[in-house]
């Protein structure tokens, strides 16, 4: 997975095809912070779920959880982070003014967690005040109360000129003046001071203090956003302490000084080995109805795989609770099919909200005479790829539940269309009339992946029924991204025709624009975006406006339909799937509860039993 832009690019097997990050929940659509209706984390398109949270007895507190993982987190800084292993880690000792419950059935319903409350929204839709709790402390010495001026800091951090964070085209161009403050801070030189002396001294106009309240941050908005709540769960909006201005912000300098307003505080961290989280002791659990925080510490590896890591977790040794990752591809038939069909009672499959993986088409692909500049040619290709065989290359249907449009069915605006059923005959008289033939594409890769390899055999099997030659291109996984997809002149220059890519939400329920909006308007391009087809339709980008500027989520998810409608209409890629995620836990972890948004259980939300809690 790369540190993204909110991509997914694994690929290493069966539906962990790669490492999702994801963030919020439902709204109303007159902008206060609902419950999502329905326990959308939990059904992929066929309703297939196995749930295993292992819950009932009562709770023990103490011992050690030592979880198992193969890769670091990108930063450790909440307001930077955009990767599910980021968000996971931050869980612990960084709180968020709202966030997803660890409740099985409600993942991704938003509820309040520094805040007090729902967001006090004006009329207009243009103002949001948000009171937050009082009593939470960071672990300063001496310990200090989070203030309103610390999350207006940390959103100040979002854009600054070091590492600004991923997601910033979700938001930047609708709080007011803040892009006004990014392209300013953008020139300011990236050392500690003068990034302090910018974030101290300039201001942001969109977001500052209550005159009448130092405990309420006011947001003001360049135009009503239905879906800003569901924003406000993105760990870029945590609180900073003012003291993490003596450190660039995602700099191993930072990663070491960590502050800490969650139940643990990070005790030991060695970059892309091990960090280490004891108890936080001003931490108040009255003030956090999200994290329970049983265990005394967590241990969390990153020089373990998946291979042997999940046989670990089967022996039951206090040494191995969880696995920061899939089941591996190999073990999930036999885990589903033991104990006479029931499956083995630790492995847990959920949904995970995403588009992962689909196939990329290259739009401005010079090959071929630039054939696939033509969205015939593109919807062509779309009749002769065969959904269901390479769905089989993904564990099959069960796992990998098919994905025939742009929105998965748990983000709001998802309407399920199938405008490609499988037809090579009418691909192959499409490529006719477009005066096309004979073919060659070249599809990028990674051959470390044995899945990303198998869908590259079989999309080479199924287009060759249609006349067309398909040639691999072979890319190791440092590259994928960096020396390719997120390279425009990569794909103007026909480096590569067709690809592999996944896709996660930023946020949950209200979440269109997150897809929308880095996957599919032309205006923005990669690295900015995850645009890496360089799809660019005016009616789409169109559609774009008007949903983002929606005054109800009625009217949004409306405009949302119809972007997706279009956006296939031009065949802009050729989805695959809404995986299920595999995962597995331990027989002595309890109360493990999937998270969307980490891709794992909630850390801070399952106990161990006693013997069996690894101190």
């Amino acid at each position: 997975m790369q540190t993204r832009n909110r991509s997914v690019a694994a690929l290493a097997g069966f539906a962990a095809l790669a490492v999702v990050a994801t963030a919020c929940g439902g709204s109303s659509s007159g902008g206060g912070v609902t419950p999502t209706s329905s326990s959308s984390s939990s059904t992929g398109a066929t309703g297939f779920t196995k749930i295993s949270t292992n819950s009932g007895g009562t709770p023990v507190k103490g011992g050690t959880l030592n979880v198992l993982g193969t890769s670091d987190t990108d930063y450790l800084d909440p307001n930077v982070t955009y990767y599910s292993l980021g968000y996971t880690i931050a869980r612990e000792f960084s709180r968020q003014l709202y966030t997803y419950p660890a409740t099985s059935g409600h993942q991704t319903d938003l509820v309040p967690d520094l805040a007090t409350g729902q967001p006090q929204v004006s009329s207009d839709g243009l103002t949001y005040k948000i009171t937050l709790k009082s009593g939470v402390k960071w672990n300063t010495s001496p310990a200090r109360d989070v203030t309103a001026a610390d999350v207006v800091r940390g959103t100040k951090t979002t854009c600054n000129p070091n590492q600004p964070f991923g997601g910033l085209p979700n938001f930047d161009f609708l709080i007011e003046g803040m892009t006004a403050f990014c392209k300013g801070f953008a020139k300011v030189q990236p050392n500690a001071a003068a990034i302090k002396k910018y974030t101290e001294n300039t201001p942001l106009s969109g977001v500052t203090v209550d005159p009448a309240d130092p405990q309420t941050v006011v947001f003001k908005l360049t135009q009503p956003a239905t879906y800003f709540p569901n924003q406000l769960a993105l760990p870029a909006f945590s609180p900073r302490a003012v003291e993490m201005e003596d450190y660039v912000p995602a700099s191993s300098q930072a990663a070491q000084h960590t502050i800490s307003d969650g139940p643990y505080v990070v005790s030991s961290y060695q970059p892309t080995k091990q960090i280490t989280f004891t108890r936080n002791s001003v931490w108040d659990p009255a003030t956090d109805n999200v994290r329970k925080a049983w265990v005394d510490k967590i241990i969390i590896t990153m020089t373990d795989d998946p291979e042997s890591g999940q046989k670990q977790l089967q022996t039951g040794t206090p040494a191995a609770d969880l696995f920061m990752g899939g089941v591996p591809s190999t073990d999930i038939p036999g885990l589903l099919a033991a104990n006479g069909g029931q499956g083995d009672p630790n492995i847990n499959v959920e949904s995970e909200i995403a588009s992962n993986p689909y196939v990329l088409f290259n739009t401005q692909s010079p090959n071929n005479g630039g054939a696939l500049t033509k969205p015939a040619v593109r919807q062509a290709l779309s009749y002769a790829l065969n959904r269901a065989h390479i769905i089989q290359d993904m564990a099959g249907p069960k796992v990998s539940p098919p994905l025939t449009h742009v929105l998965p069915p748990q983000i709001h605006g998802s309407t399920a269309i199938d405008l490609y059923p499988y037809d090579v005959t009418k691909a192959k008289s499409m490529l006719s009339t477009a005066g096309v033939s004979k073919l060659t594409l070249k599809f990028l890769y990674r051959p470390s992946s044995p899945t990303s390899t198998k869908i590259f055999q079989t999309v080479q099997a199924d287009l060759q029924k249609a006349g067309i030659t398909v040639k691999g291109v072979q890319s190791p996984d440092a590259d994928f991204y960096t020396k390719y997809l997120q390279v425009p002149s990569a794909a103007k220059r026909g480096v590569w025709d067709l690809s592999l890519a996944g896709w996660g939400p930023d946020w949950y329920g209200n979440a269109a624009l997150s897809f929308f909006g880095p996957l599919f308007d032309g205006r923005v391009l990669p690295p900015t975006s995850s645009n890496f087809g360089l799809f660019n339709d005016s009616t789409v980008n169109g559609l774009i406006d008007q949903a983002k500027a929606a005054k109800t989520e009625a009217e949004s998810n409306a405009l949302w339909a119809q972007a997706d409608k279009a956006t296939m209409q031009a065949a802009a890629f050729f989805p695959l799937s809404d995986p299920n995620e595999a995962t597995y836990h331990a027989s002595q972890v309890h109360d493990f509860v999937y998270m969307p948004e980490f891709q794992t259980g909630d850390f801070t939300n399952v106990w161990l039993e006693s013997g069996k809690n690894g101190g």
